[in-house]
């Protein structure tokens, strides 16, 4: 006769507990499972519906199918110029800003003495950096006679400042984005931090360079913190609008230089009212960014390398 395993032998105790502590794990999960659906499916679902409607929150959605979405491609002047921003933005600003995260990361990793001090001058920036009161700063900084217009008239460098001009306005976003690497900094250094000493001093005994040395062990190596933080520092430069809605005062100007898509959608949404094209709006900038980081995660195969890959 065959022998059931002991530990395929349910009790009644057992299966009680067993159901307790299941119904427990749903317990808990309860809040989030609320706040999924309450506040990220359910509104997503319903703007998804809204950017195929004609609404203005003071009569009822109109039902006028892709109108909005082929508008926004074939006759809105704005939303285009509002993307090549945008894209423009995200495509300058996000690789200086890994440029410089790493560069600085690979300086202190290098340095002991008052390591701690300079983590924490860097990392300072990027706490504040996205905040209404930085904002209305860097504006002051950077406008007529302010500190920055007024050092470069010492040097006979007359701007006539960076807010009102549109050729100055969005290398000026492109800096304070810049100025706001400490986080993204950190976590290089975290990522250099785990590189092997000897991997280093092997590669040196063959008679590589320091260049070498970087390309053939510190990149490799440290793929993977690359690619996350380069991820994440495209879509947080899709998401700009505190600072390009504070420093243009919600105009989006001089010319419409700082009219990014997120500012361009508030608008849209909360100034005219056009909450259905709004919608439309949010729609395109989310599969934008899905798109890219659905590339991202395709291609990370062949220059992503993972401890114990074999590749």
């Amino acid at each position: 006769m065959r022998k059931q395993r002991p530990e395929l032998v349910s009790r009644p105790g057992q299966r009680q507990r067993a159901r307790k502590e299941t119904a427990a794990g749903y317990a808990f999960l309860i809040p989030w499972l609320l706040g999924f659906f309450g506040l990220t499916l359910v509104p997503m679902a319903y703007s998804l519906y809204l950017s195929f409607t004609s609404y203005n929150i003071f009569s009822p959605p109109k039902w006028i199918g892709l109108d909005n979405y082929v508008r926004l491609f074939t006759a809105d002047p704005n939303f285009m110029q509002s993307a090549q921003i945008t894209l423009i933005y995200v495509l300058v600003g996000t690789p200086i800003t890994l440029l410089a995260a790493l560069g600085v990361a690979i300086l202190l990793n290098y340095r002991d003495k008052g390591a701690a001090f300079f983590r924490s001058a860097f990392y300072a920036p990027s706490l504040i950096g996205g905040s209404v009161s930085v904002a209305i700063v860097w504006r002051a900084m950077f406008n007529t006679d302010g500190p920055v217009d007024s050092g470069l008239n010492l040097f006979g460098i007359d701007l006539g400042g960076w807010i009102g001009q549109p050729g100055l306005i969005l290398p000026m976003m492109i800096l304070l984005s810049v100025w706001q690497f400490g986080a993204t900094m950190v976590i290089f250094l975290a990522g250099l931090k785990q590189v092997p000493r000897e991997l280093y001093e092997a590669a040196e005994m063959d008679g590589a360079n320091a260049w070498r040395r970087f390309r053939a062990v510190t990149i490799p190596l440290l793929s993977p913190v690359i690619f996350f933080n380069l991820l994440l520092g495209l879509i947080g430069a899709f998401q700009v609008f505190a600072s390009a809605y504070i420093i243009s005062n919600g105009t989006g100007g001089p010319a419409g230089m700082t009219n990014f898509i997120t500012v361009y959608l508030y608008k849209t949404g909360f100034a005219d009212g056009r909450m259905g094209y709004a919608a439309a709006i949010a729609w395109v900038l989310l599969v934008v960014v899905a798109i890219i980081a659905f590339i991202l995660f395709r291609t990370q195969k062949s220059w992503v390398h993972y401890s114990g890959d074999n590749r």
